[in-house]
């Protein structure tokens, strides 16, 4: 039986030679390749989730509120009160982490026969999951300095008429921000050429210098804006992700949802870090400062660097990409080599874990100058 192969079993075309998401999770003192946050959550946290968790353990034997609702009531909350715009239990949807919230869009939006774009390099889990629903992909153009070329991405929407249109913002695994303009050209766009969904992927949102999608939402009902607990909560272990959209798109989302899908457990753990949020975002504001601390460094020692809004810094560039990432990897720190060709990713740590990947690079510079 070990000689058989994927390719030998019946599984869909669209799949046969395609590779699973992952990053490699290797035993290093400094990790700085999958974007969590580097900081373990408080100890009252902990010990509030353990409350709940306790809570949730006596009715086990009882499924999940179906619904979410007192979950959906608390996101929509934090929503409301982190952007300015008004969010009720109405709008918000929550599932398995971002990325069941985009198969769940994908699943009723998309489809077989139908198709969604995005504009790359981008989060490669937008094209996986499409091509897990039967979806067919298109990428779309990005300029030289990866800001989404508004022109070429326009005409590709009107010449594809794609059924769903994503846009990451901040970007990843560039770090970049889409401005609203920009967003709302590519909606009427969207609107114009079908209509369209426009999924707008904020995984990241809270690292910006700017402000949230949110108030786009008003009047726009084929307009999503998708959201994580991995990134900001730091709670990457959790596995929960949430969406804003109109009422008629949570209701959509619906139908194709699996029966209790959120476990009581999740939902529990989910509440319990919502009533830590000023906490929580008070790491935030550390990474961010971090993250602005790695551009002014790398950029002193002669690399380029992608402007960032997340908590994430893009730099190059190297003739061996790859090459490059193991010799930092020699030196006990693990980066991404995110695809893109002469460029790395490295994900904003703690302030010890930072000085280790500056000192490694530091190193690779006076090795290459001399």
């Amino acid at each position: 039986m070990s000689d058989v192969r994927i390719d030998d079993l019946p599984v869909r075309d669209e799949l046969r030679g395609k590779s699973p998401y992952g990053a490699p999770q290797l035993d290093v003192p400094v990790r700085l390749n999958t974007n969590e946050n580097p900081y373990p959550l408080p100890e009252p946290l902990v010990e509030r989730i353990a409350e709940r968790v306790r809570e949730a353990a006596r009715t086990l034997n009882r499924y999940p509120d179906r619904d979410a609702v007192e979950l959906r009531t608390r996101l929509a909350e934090y929503l409301t009160d982190t952007s300015g715009h008004e969010v009720g239990v109405a709008n918000v949807w929550a599932a398995n982490g971002s990325n069941e919230v985009l198969q769940q869009l994908l699943q009723t939006f998309g489809g077989p026969g139908r198709t969604a774009i995005g504009f790359e390099p981008s989060y490669s889990m937008h094209a996986l999951i499409s091509r897990g629903t039967g979806t067919g992909w298109i990428s779309g153009p990005r300029n030289e300095d990866f800001t989404i070329d508004l022109a070429a991405a326009e005409k590709a929407i009107a010449e594809n008429q794609p059924d769903v249109v994503f846009i990451t913002t901040p970007n990843n695994p560039t770090g970049t921000a889409v401005p609203p303009e920009t967003v709302l050209a590519l909606y009427e766009a969207a609107q114009a050429a079908k209509p369209s969904m426009v999924v707008v992927d904020e995984a990241y949102i809270e690292f910006s210098h700017g402000d949230s999608l949110l108030p786009l939402l008003q009047g726009r009902p084929n307009l999503v804006v998708s959201r994580t607990m991995s990134k900001a909560f730091g709670a990457a272990g959790l596995r929960l992700g949430y969406l804003a959209a109109h009422p008629a798109v949570v209701d959509a989302v619906q139908l194709v949802r699996l029966p209790y899908h959120l476990s009581a457990v999740t939902q529990a753990t989910a509440l319990a870090a919502l009533e830590h949020t000023g906490t929580l975002l008070g790491y935030v504001e550390q990474l961010k400062a971090e993250r602005d601390r790695l551009v002014t460094e790398l950029l002193a020692l002669g690399y380029e660097v992608t402007a960032s809004d997340a908590n994430f810094v893009q730099f190059g560039r190297f003739e061996d990409s790859h090459e490059t990432w193991r010799k930092i990897l020699d030196r006990g720190v693990l980066v991404r080599d995110n695809g893109v060709p002469g460029w790395l990713r490295v994900t904003a740590g703690t302030p010890e874990e930072n000085d280790a990947f500056l000192d490694a690079v530091r190193e690779l510079k006076k090795e290459q100058s001399t």
